[in-house]
Protein backbone atom coordinates (compact mmCIF):
# COMPACT_ATOMS: atom_id res chain seq x y z
CA UNK A 1 0.00 0.00 0.00
CA UNK A 2 1.00 3.69 -0.49
CA UNK A 3 0.27 6.59 1.22
CA UNK A 4 -0.29 10.08 0.47
CA UNK A 5 -0.68 12.82 2.91
CA UNK A 6 -1.24 16.10 1.57
CA UNK A 7 -1.41 19.93 3.77
CA UNK A 8 -3.96 20.81 1.16
CA UNK A 9 -5.66 20.15 -2.09
CA UNK A 10 -4.41 18.35 -5.07
CA UNK A 11 -3.90 20.08 -8.35
CA UNK A 12 -4.16 18.59 -12.13
CA UNK A 13 -0.73 20.20 -13.16
CA UNK A 14 1.89 16.89 -11.76
CA UNK A 15 0.86 13.57 -10.53
CA UNK A 16 2.42 12.88 -6.74
CA UNK A 17 4.61 10.20 -7.10
CA UNK A 18 2.72 8.03 -4.62
CA UNK A 19 0.07 7.57 -6.76
CA UNK A 20 1.04 4.25 -9.31
CA UNK A 21 1.01 4.48 -12.96
CA UNK A 22 -0.70 1.42 -12.66
CA UNK A 23 -3.66 0.91 -11.88
CA UNK A 24 -6.10 -2.56 -11.27
CA UNK A 25 -9.68 -0.75 -10.88
CA UNK A 26 -9.06 2.63 -11.27
CA UNK A 27 -11.81 3.16 -9.29
CA UNK A 28 -11.23 5.87 -6.44
CA UNK A 29 -13.64 6.48 -3.43
CA UNK A 30 -13.99 10.03 -2.24
CA UNK A 31 -14.13 10.53 1.56
CA UNK A 32 -16.46 13.32 2.25
CA UNK A 33 -17.30 12.90 6.09
CA UNK A 34 -14.68 15.58 7.64
CA UNK A 35 -17.44 17.77 5.75
CA UNK A 36 -20.44 16.26 7.48
CA UNK A 37 -21.12 19.16 9.95
CA UNK A 38 -20.36 21.56 6.63
CA UNK A 39 -22.42 20.37 4.03
CA UNK A 40 -22.86 23.56 1.85
CA UNK A 41 -19.70 22.99 -0.10
CA UNK A 42 -19.63 18.94 -0.14
CA UNK A 43 -20.66 18.60 -3.75
CA UNK A 44 -18.20 21.75 -4.89
CA UNK A 45 -15.63 19.58 -3.22
CA UNK A 46 -16.39 16.42 -4.91
CA UNK A 47 -16.59 17.83 -8.17
CA UNK A 48 -13.14 19.31 -7.38
CA UNK A 49 -11.34 16.53 -6.27
CA UNK A 50 -12.90 13.89 -8.95
CA UNK A 51 -11.46 16.74 -11.93
CA UNK A 52 -8.42 16.73 -10.78
CA UNK A 53 -8.08 12.65 -10.26
CA UNK A 54 -10.19 11.92 -13.38
CA UNK A 55 -6.95 13.07 -14.83
CA UNK A 56 -4.32 10.90 -13.12
CA UNK A 57 -6.32 8.11 -14.45
CA UNK A 58 -8.95 7.57 -11.86
CA UNK A 59 -12.72 7.16 -12.08
CA UNK A 60 -14.26 8.78 -9.15
CA UNK A 61 -17.06 8.11 -6.81
CA UNK A 62 -18.18 8.74 -3.01
CA UNK A 63 -17.07 6.44 -0.49
CA UNK A 64 -19.59 7.66 2.33
CA UNK A 65 -18.51 5.99 5.79
CA UNK A 66 -21.76 6.45 7.19
CA UNK A 67 -23.05 3.63 4.89
CA UNK A 68 -20.98 1.36 7.08
CA UNK A 69 -21.70 2.69 10.63
CA UNK A 70 -23.67 -0.19 11.16
CA UNK A 71 -22.30 -2.85 9.08
CA UNK A 72 -18.75 -2.25 8.91
CA UNK A 73 -17.61 -5.99 8.02
CA UNK A 74 -19.21 -4.69 4.44
CA UNK A 75 -16.31 -2.22 4.32
CA UNK A 76 -13.49 -4.26 3.17
CA UNK A 77 -15.10 -6.11 0.24
CA UNK A 78 -16.30 -1.89 -1.41
CA UNK A 79 -12.53 -1.13 -0.55
CA UNK A 80 -11.10 -4.33 -2.91
CA UNK A 81 -13.20 -2.66 -5.20
CA UNK A 82 -10.78 0.68 -4.98
CA UNK A 83 -7.79 1.09 -5.78
CA UNK A 84 -7.47 4.41 -4.00
CA UNK A 85 -9.06 5.95 -0.80
CA UNK A 86 -9.06 9.77 -0.85
CA UNK A 87 -10.14 11.65 2.13
CA UNK A 88 -10.57 15.47 1.91
CA UNK A 89 -10.30 18.05 4.87
CA UNK A 90 -12.54 19.50 6.98
CA UNK A 91 -13.01 18.69 10.75
CA UNK A 92 -10.34 16.09 12.19
CA UNK A 93 -11.95 14.69 14.71
CA UNK A 94 -15.04 14.10 12.89
CA UNK A 95 -13.77 12.45 9.81
CA UNK A 96 -11.51 10.30 12.95
CA UNK A 97 -14.85 9.26 14.18
CA UNK A 98 -16.75 8.53 11.15
CA UNK A 99 -13.67 6.07 10.39
CA UNK A 100 -13.45 4.09 13.78
CA UNK A 101 -17.20 3.68 13.28
CA UNK A 102 -17.30 2.30 10.03
CA UNK A 103 -14.07 0.06 10.80
CA UNK A 104 -11.60 2.02 8.47
CA UNK A 105 -8.30 1.13 10.35
CA UNK A 106 -9.18 -2.61 10.40
CA UNK A 107 -10.54 -2.65 6.73
CA UNK A 108 -7.33 -0.81 5.60
CA UNK A 109 -4.94 -3.23 6.87
CA UNK A 110 -6.19 -6.21 3.81
CA UNK A 111 -5.10 -3.91 1.23
CA UNK A 112 -1.21 -3.64 2.89
CA UNK A 113 -0.16 -5.97 0.31
CA UNK A 114 -1.55 -4.26 -2.86
CA UNK A 115 1.20 -2.53 -4.47
CA UNK A 116 -1.66 -0.63 -6.17
CA UNK A 117 -3.62 0.77 -3.50
CA UNK A 118 -2.91 3.72 -1.89
CA UNK A 119 -4.45 5.72 1.07
CA UNK A 120 -4.58 9.61 0.85
CA UNK A 121 -5.68 12.14 2.03
CA UNK A 122 -5.84 16.34 2.32
CA UNK A 123 -5.90 18.30 5.91
CA UNK A 124 -7.81 16.41 7.89
CA UNK A 125 -7.90 13.55 5.90
CA UNK A 126 -3.59 13.38 6.34
CA UNK A 127 -3.81 14.31 9.82
CA UNK A 128 -6.12 10.86 10.67
CA UNK A 129 -3.16 9.08 9.05
CA UNK A 130 -0.99 9.43 12.27
CA UNK A 131 -1.08 7.99 15.73
CA UNK A 132 -3.58 10.26 17.24
CA UNK A 133 -4.97 13.80 16.77
CA UNK A 134 -2.93 15.25 19.92
CA UNK A 135 -2.59 18.95 19.08
CA UNK A 136 -4.84 19.36 16.32
CA UNK A 137 -7.22 20.26 18.67
CA UNK A 138 -5.95 23.71 18.29
CA UNK A 139 -6.82 23.35 15.10
CA UNK A 140 -10.03 21.77 14.83
CA UNK A 141 -12.99 21.52 17.31
CA UNK A 142 -12.76 18.27 19.08
CA UNK A 143 -16.79 18.13 20.41
CA UNK A 144 -18.56 18.88 16.81
CA UNK A 145 -20.85 15.70 16.88
CA UNK A 146 -22.64 15.35 13.08
CA UNK A 147 -26.45 14.08 13.63
CA UNK A 148 -26.22 9.99 13.44
CA UNK A 149 -23.01 9.91 14.68
CA UNK A 150 -22.66 7.72 17.98
CA UNK A 151 -21.65 10.13 20.88
CA UNK A 152 -19.68 7.11 22.59
CA UNK A 153 -17.44 6.90 19.20
CA UNK A 154 -14.27 8.24 19.74
CA UNK A 155 -12.13 9.55 17.23
CA UNK A 156 -9.27 7.04 16.33
CA UNK A 157 -6.74 7.45 13.70
CA UNK A 158 -5.00 5.09 11.33
CA UNK A 159 -1.55 4.70 12.66
CA UNK A 160 -0.63 4.56 9.16
CA UNK A 161 2.22 6.79 9.93
CA UNK A 162 4.01 6.83 13.17
CA UNK A 163 4.04 11.05 13.16
CA UNK A 164 1.18 13.21 13.48
CA UNK A 165 0.73 15.29 10.26
CA UNK A 166 0.40 19.38 10.98
CA UNK A 167 -0.73 20.92 7.52
CA UNK A 168 -1.10 24.13 6.82
CA UNK A 169 1.87 25.44 8.79
CA UNK A 170 3.17 28.58 8.17
CA UNK A 171 1.00 28.74 4.77
CA UNK A 172 -1.92 31.30 3.61
CA UNK A 173 -4.26 29.24 5.30
CA UNK A 174 -7.55 30.62 7.66
CA UNK A 175 -5.86 27.75 9.99
CA UNK A 176 -1.91 28.49 9.88
CA UNK A 177 -1.93 30.34 13.19
CA UNK A 178 -3.66 27.09 14.65
CA UNK A 179 -1.42 24.79 12.77
CA UNK A 180 1.66 27.12 14.56
CA UNK A 181 0.31 26.35 17.82
CA UNK A 182 -0.71 22.82 17.50
CA UNK A 183 3.08 22.25 16.29
CA UNK A 184 4.62 24.40 19.24
CA UNK A 185 2.58 21.85 21.35
CA UNK A 186 3.75 19.25 19.93
CA UNK A 187 7.44 20.00 20.20
CA UNK A 188 6.66 21.28 23.72
CA UNK A 189 5.50 17.56 24.55
CA UNK A 190 8.09 15.87 22.87
CA UNK A 191 6.10 14.24 20.53
CA UNK A 192 6.81 13.18 16.98
CA UNK A 193 5.09 15.46 14.53
CA UNK A 194 5.82 16.49 10.91
CA UNK A 195 4.78 20.08 9.38
CA UNK A 196 3.38 20.30 5.83
CA UNK A 197 3.14 23.69 4.06
CA UNK A 198 0.42 23.92 1.87
CA UNK A 199 1.74 22.54 -1.69
CA UNK A 200 3.53 19.46 0.44
CA UNK A 201 2.72 15.98 1.25
CA UNK A 202 3.95 12.80 2.30
CA UNK A 203 4.60 9.97 0.03
CA UNK A 204 5.49 6.41 1.15
CA UNK A 205 5.75 4.22 -1.51
CA UNK A 206 5.33 1.24 -0.20
CA UNK A 207 3.74 -0.02 3.51
CA UNK A 208 2.87 -3.29 4.13
CA UNK A 209 2.74 -3.01 7.91
CA UNK A 210 0.87 -0.52 10.49
CA UNK A 211 3.22 1.84 11.79
CA UNK A 212 2.44 1.68 15.19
Amino acid sequence: MRLLLSSWFLTPDSRPSALPSTLRTGRAGIVLNALDEYGRSRARDYTRECRTLDTFGYTCEELDLRDYFSTPKELPKRLADLDLVWALGGNAFVLARAMTQAGLRDALQGQLHRAEFTYGGYSAGACVAGPDLQGIHLIDDPTVLPEGYPPTTSPECLRLVPYRIVPHWRSNHPETEGAERAAAHLAESGLPHRCLRDGEAVNVHNTTEPAI
